[in-house]
Parts: structure tokens; sequence; C-alpha cells
């Protein structure tokens, strides 16, 4: 599902003009990121959270150099969906 889709999809069942969604959908995903660039996660009762991950610094092999090199420690965005997320979508976790 794209961006266009999620925008269509609002219009349609709330009766608000395309353009006025696509201005609301692309404020919450400035927001989004905005915020979680400034390092706060975001928590959305019902849905889930948007969490900022710490990955640890790690040891990696460049196979076709024979090479080691180093990662830094560095984050990355996440998405962890509640409870009732998962339970109302028959979504199960890894097995």
């Amino acid at each position: 599902m794209t961006k266009a889709d999620i925008v269509n999809r609002i219009a349609v069942k709330s009766g608000i003009s395309r353009k006025e969604v696509e201005v609301i959908v692309s404020n919450l995903m400035e927001t989004l990121k905005s915020k979680m660039t400034e390092g706060e996660n975001i928590y959305l009762r019902g849905f889930g959270s948007f969490i900022i991950k710490e990955r640890a610094q790690k040891t990696a092999r460049n196979i076709s150099k024979n090479t080691t090199i180093i990662i830094p420690a560095h984050k990355i965005p996440a998405f962890k969906p509640s409870k009732e997320f998962v339970d109302n979508n028959n979504l199960q976790g890894p097995p």
C-alpha cells in the first residue's frame, strides 16, 4: 500500500477532500519523522509504538575482499505493534 492509496482510502471513508487528507497524512508523517530524528519515541494506543532502537557495535566481514570491518553503534527506527493490534488482526510473532 502506498501513501496515495492511504490518502484515497481515508478520503473515501471520511468524505474529506483528497487534497485535505493528503496535507494531513503528509503532516503526520513529517511529525513522526522529525520527532524520531530527535530521539523521541511515539506511542499510539491501540495501534503500536514507533521506537528508536540502539544497535551495538559489531564486527563484520567483507567476503569478497577477505577483510574485517567494524560497524559502529547506531540507532534505527522500529515499529512495535500493540497487543490489541496483534490480537485483533490474527498476527503472530516469530515462530
